[in-house]
């Protein structure tokens, strides 16, 4: 009996360490990533990477690549800080009109900021690789800052239309506490609608292709890199655009209906003129910023057959060039703005 025992046991033993054995040879003849994308129907990932994207064919060339994203970088970091900066020390230039400004320069040296460590790792030193916690929380800043911008431009609509429809209310309409609770009501929406996007995308497991075609991560992208359903997701992104920049661009459309309802009734061809003129730089800061955002959304949800390298010039657009631009356009058109950024730095 007692030799029977051992005999089980002997047997037990051998027969593990076959198996142990069995699985070490599998994973050497498979790989670690076929491993892994074989072991994902019994194991549920904490940790996930990602592999994040250029332009696709161009890595000989990617060095040259990086030296427009420096100067872009540099020209909405430069830009975007002075005007803060001349704004904060000058009195004259606190007024709702600038300080709507400054929320847009703080919106967009934020996301300037979120997306510069991977779009610049990526062309100079071919860093692609970003962990799952890492891009969890990029998507979340760079979604976060998006559906700010979009508040801020509605609030400077807002503004727009106050004071050319009621020029005589305007500074008591606008107050500098009304306007810090209307600053903090944009910051308080796009916490709150942007909070459960990665919150959702955590709970997933990742085992689809894990090569992300941007140079950085977008809830609309990492998503179809999960194996699960990812309807709510879907339906829930799609809510959050609908709720945040559709509906903002419609509220700024219909300010402007009404801005030019109130300028042509304007009696004085030259008062029409520079009433309209005050619009000019948020116009431009309205349509460079919404016009690539509503058609990168459009092509990763309903695009089919499209250009990958078109996506990838849109993304491009659409985080880069508000920043660079914002700070140029409103230099340009604000004759007290740029009086003051020349006295700052040529007197």
């Amino acid at each position: 009996m007692k030799r029977s025992l051992w005999d089980h046991l002997t047997l037990w033993i051998q027969t593990t360490l076959a198996n142990k054995a069995l699985q070490k040879e599998r994973s050497i003849l498979l790989g670690p990533a076929q491993y892994i994308m074989s072991a994902v129907n019994d194991t549920k990932f904490s940790f996930t990477v990602f592999i994040l994207t250029g332009i696709p064919g161009q890595e000989d060339i990617h060095l040259w690549i990086s030296i427009p994203f420096c100067l872009m970088y540099l020209i909405s970091i430069v830009g975007n800080s002075v005007i803060l900066f001349i704004i904060k020390t000058d009195p004259s230039l606190h007024e709702p009109m600038y300080i709507f400004l400054s929320m847009l320069a703080i919106t967009d040296l934020g996301l300037s900021i979120a997306t510069i460590p991977t779009i610049l790792g990526i062309y100079l030193f071919n860093s692609r690789e970003i962990s799952l916690g890492a891009c969890l929380a990029q998507l979340f800043f760079i979604h976060f800052l998006q559906c700010t911008e979009s508040s801020v431009l509605l609030l400077m609509a807002f503004d727009r239309f106050i004071a050319i429809h009621d020029p005589l209310r305007y500074a008591s309409i606008l107050t500098l506490p009304r306007i810090a609770k209307m600053g903090l009501v944009c910051v308080l929406r796009g916490v709150v609608v942007v909070v459960p996007l990665p919150l959702l995308l955590k709970r997933f497991r990742y085992c689809q292709a894990n090569v992300l075609s941007h140079s950085y991560c977008l809830h609309q992208e990492v998503m179809k890199m999960a194996c699960s359903d990812i309807t709510v997701n879907n339906i829930y992104g799609l809510f959050v655009k609908v709720l945040t920049m559709g509906l903002d661009s419609l509220l700024i459309f219909l300010s402007y209906v009404m801005i030019l309802k109130t300028v042509l009734s304007i009696t004085s061809h030259t008062e029409c003129l520079r009433a309209l003129n005050t619009c000019v730089a948020h116009l431009c800061a309205v349509v460079v910023f919404y016009t690539p955002e509503i058609s990168l959304s459009v092509l990763h949800r309903f695009g089919k057959g499209y250009s990958p390298l078109l996506q990838i010039l849109l993304g491009y657009i659409t985080l880069l060039v508000p920043p660079v631009m914002n700070p140029i356009v409103y230099s340009v058109k604000s004759k007290h703005l740029r009086a003051k950024i020349i006295r700052a730095f040529f007197k």
